[in-house]
């Protein structure tokens, strides 16, 4: 496929996912919103003490703002994704409620004047996502371009839903493929060979069925 071809294929992808989304009824998606966040939250404990980037939700994707708010409790620091020019790598500043906003691209609010940091863990939106890890997002490369040129890599969640799987985004050279997928059926990690279902949410207990996630012993320093 070349480049033209494949630009105007996802351009169309990701409009149908969108629309698939957006079409899904508020409580559906507080319900996978809610499943997703038990998962995270006992999958990754690490999270509760560590610098975590996650996305202003738009068009109906995961909204991590609840989880955040949950993992600042324990003694996270939460940041937003800041767009400094096209074809940039982007920064991460600081949020939580209280830290002034403005409407960036999209008209996607992000912190103005708040520390930057350095995120150790990324959740972050697929539109659409395959078995290799891959993420199909917003055609603009920012979150590529970031994680590349980072000197430490932070530990990168996918957070999508499980109808939004594809046979494959047509990967290119510059594509980087999430550590860990997260949907409202549970957890993915990528193997050698490609994304490895780990466990389900058990309905009434909200644990997972088989052991998840060492990601704490690498990124976070030991687990909890």
């Amino acid at each position: 496929m070349d480049a033209t071809t494949l630009k105007a294929w996802r351009k169309a992808e990701r409009a149908r996912l969108i629309a698939a989304r957006v079409a899904l009824a508020p409580s559906v998606l507080d319900s996978w919103r809610r499943r997703m966040d038990v998962t995270l939250e006992r999958s990754f404990p690490g999270l509760a003490r560590c610098r975590l980037a996650f996305c202003w939700p738009i068009k109906g994707e995961y909204d991590a703002r609840h989880l955040a708010r949950t993992l600042r409790s324990r003694g996270a620091l939460t940041a937003l994704p800041v767009v400094v020019a096209p074809r940039t790598a982007l920064i991460f500043r600081e949020w939580h409620p209280g830290v002034d906003m403005a409407k960036g691209v999209m008209d996607i609010p992000y912190p103005v004047g708040s520390a930057q940091i350095i995120p150790q863990a990324v959740l972050l939106p697929m539109n659409g996502w395959d078995p290799q890890g891959y993420r199909l997002g917003y055609g603009g490369g920012f979150f590529d371009r970031t994680l590349a040129s980072l000197e430490k890599r932070p530990l990168t969640i996918g957070v999508t839903y499980e109808f939004a799987k594809m046979e494959t985004i047509q990967p290119q050279s510059w594509d980087i493929p999430m550590d860990y997928v997260v949907t409202e059926r549970g957890v993915y990690r990528r193997d050698p060979d490609g994304l490895a279902f780990l466990g389900e949410p058990d309905p009434g207990e909200g644990t997972l069925a088989s052991p998840v996630c060492y990601a704490d012993e690498h990124y976070f320093g030991g687990q909890s």
